[in-house]
């Protein structure tokens, strides 16, 4: 202990010799990591890349938020892999919801509010909420149509929930599978382009649906015109969040190919507003069979409504 102690004494007189010699000097702690500075930092990013790191993020962030990922994955086949897909809390859910109802100019929503923590909980519950606000509004609407006709009789319409279930949970998944696809081909083909997980198109998609369940309900008003404004409003708030999440990722592609993508995207989504409304709520009306009512006589009389 002593010849430690000693040892010590001395390291420290050697550098406080040195210290004296030079005052000037600069001492490092090992206890503290060494720091670059910003004018440093600054030069090794390229000019103009802001504004991508900040719609699409940078290397480093996607680099932590694959390892997050790692330490969470599990098995496929187990409960653990699927319970990661619904981890969110309701703040989250409702900030997702804010996001796709008020899209803001310039601003990524996978970037703003889906990457951190993509799920399929809000997706999920969306669409099922949006299939039976479909079926629901259209038998309300087909109701009101024909309320007070003297030969209408009201019939529930149970099978336009299967077919809004099979047309909406089709759309959610085989849209975001196709532009996948799509995305990871032309990413082999163009350094630039910018491939999102399938995780996260579901979740814009499943996101950007939610406007139209208001909608839906709105559309048992039965005014044409009242429908399509609505249904033009919805479309343009919905598809601005496809149009600027998905711009960003295709634009440093072929102007042509960047251009097709993105109005492929929106077109898809306008047909599947449309049809909502052209088969649920504006179908033409039944022409319902002539009255047969039985004379004293022997003879028939055969009345038609109007």
């Amino acid at each position: 202990i002593a010849s430690l102690v000693i040892y010590l004494f001395s390291e420290f007189d050697d550098a406080a010799n040195l210290l004296a010699a030079n005052p000037d000097a600069t001492t490092i702690s090992i206890d503290e990591p060494a720091e670059i500075p910003k004018n440093q930092r600054g030069r090794l990013q390229e000019p103009g890349r802001e504004e991508d790191d900040e719609l699409l993020g940078t290397d480093d962030s996607d680099k932590t938020e694959l390892l997050a990922g790692q330490k969470k994955s599990a098995p496929f086949w187990t409960f653990e892999y699927y319970q990661t897909f619904f981890d969110v809390d309701t703040y989250q859910v409702l900030d997702r919801i804010k996001g796709s109802v008020f899209p803001v100019p310039g601003k990524n929503f996978v970037r703003l509010y889906i990457r951190s923590n993509p799920d399929l909980y809000g997706p999920f519950w969306i669409c099922a909420t949006l299939v039976f606000t479909i079926a629901v509004s259209g038998n309300l609407s087909n109701f009101f149509i024909h309320l007070g006709k003297p030969t209408y009789h009201y019939v529930p319409e149970f099978r336009k929930v299967s077919i809004a279930a099979t047309t909406i949970y089709a759309y959610a998944w085989l849209v975001p599978l196709a532009l996948w696809g799509f995305l990871m081909w032309r990413n082999s083909k163009v350094m630039n382009i910018v491939s999102y997980s399938f995780l996260e198109i579901v979740c814009v998609y499943g996101y950007s649906l939610f406007i139209y369940i208001p909608t839906a309900m709105l559309w048992i008003i039965p005014q044409k015109v009242v429908r399509w404004v609505l249904v033009m409003f919805s479309l343009c708030l919905s598809g601005s969040v496809l149009v600027m999440t998905f711009w960003p990722a295709v634009r440093d592609d072929n102007r042509r190919i960047a251009l097709a993508t993105v109005g492929t995207i929106v077109l898809l989504h306008a047909l599947l507003s449309v049809g909502c409304l052209a088969y649920f709520f504006d179908a033409p009306e039944v022409d319902f069979p002539p009255s047969v009512i039985p004379a004293h006589n022997g003879t028939t009389v055969i009345t038609r409504s109007q």
